[in-house]
């Protein structure tokens, strides 16, 4: 025997359910507490962070921050200190970074996301990729000592921009690889599928409509793992980074790049081991300087990401 049901009984319930308050989500709000938590013990450090080097440079950003910004290194003493050539050199290096990892990097993640089955050997070549990531970076000082100083020395000139720039370039390049693949992978597939459905070919899809979609993705992630290699001091050490006065004579920009060189991590370093309270503050004061230069790098790529972000 059937059971017939009531339907104004059924809309009477329907209503009451609806109409009935949500009880408090505990485990949400521990969570979203702890979250907060974490956010403002963050945001706290690097505030201490921040204001410990301003009040320890404070001397130097306040009295001399003109000259502090266009002077050399000097050994001699420490009023007479200063970046630019660290500035420079930082510059450089983040030229022959960029030169040599973004290309190599993003055509690997192509190959990998694009072109590469999906077999043994492209799992094993994505995940060595991850785990290189994770190397040390005075590891790759010392296969940049090995390989770009002393094995293409023919090529790199030695001790010069050129090797550490590419030094650079192989700590940053699992970074640039790994990053690049996520965004390939972000590319809805109907995307894809649209441009073959109208007879494109494979490098016209890649080329016009994959690379273009991701294009803000592998951008942001290239600028932020720049940003980090700007602030390595080991790596350009060990590949022959000059710790006290350089000069360039009479050479131009695009010479410097095979002579003598220096950054900004490695005068901060230098200014550091140096007894006083001088040298102290002249750490502090570049420390602010590189801090500001890593800031606008990572600005920088807010802004391309925002400018050339597409939804979906």
């Amino acid at each position: 025997m059937a059971i017939v049901s009531n339907p104004a009984r059924l809309a009477e319930q329907h209503a009451a359910s609806l109409s009935r308050k949500p009880g408090i989500d505990i485990p949400g709000q521990v969570f979203k507490g702890v979250l907060i938590t974490l956010t403002g013990t963050a945001v706290a450090f690097l505030a201490v962070l921040v204001g410990v080097m301003v009040v320890d440079g404070w001397s130097v950003l306040s009295e001399r921050l003109g000259d502090f910004l266009s002077r050399g290194f000097s050994q001699r003493s420490a009023a007479e200190a200063g970046v630019w050539q660290g500035i420079i050199g930082t510059l450089q290096i983040a030229i022959a970074t960029t030169v040599f990892a973004v290309p190599i990097g993003v055509a690997t993640a192509i190959y990998l996301v694009e072109y590469a089955d999906n077999n043994r050997f492209s799992r094993l070549v994505e995940l060595n990729v991850r785990n290189l990531a994770g190397v040390p970076s005075i590891v790759y000082g010392l296969l940049g000592l090995a390989v770009f100083v002393k094995s293409l020395s023919g090529f790199t000139q030695g001790k010069t921009i050129f090797a550490g720039g590419m030094t650079l370039a192989a700590m940053v390049l699992p970074i640039v690889v790994i990053t690049s693949v996520e965004a390939l992978k972000a590319v809805p597939q109907g995307v894809r599928e649209a441009a073959y459905g109208v007879g494109a070919t494979k490098w016209e899809v890649v080329a016009r409509q994959v690379l273009p979609a991701s294009f803000s993705t592998i951008l942001t992630g290239t600028v932020l793992s720049l940003a980090r290699a700007l602030g390595e001091a080991a790596p350009l050490i060990l590949v022959g980074a000059a710790t006290g006065f350089i000069s360039f004579g009479d050479a131009n920009f695009l010479e410097t790049f095979t002579g003598p060189f220096t950054a900004l991590p490695v005068l901060i370093f230098n200014f550091a081991r140096q007894p006083g309270e001088d040298w102290s503050a002249n750490a502090a004061a570049a420390s602010v300087v590189i801090l500001v230069l890593i800031l606008m790098i990572n600005g920088t790529a807010i802004y391309l990401r925002n400018r050339f972000e597409k939804k979906w």
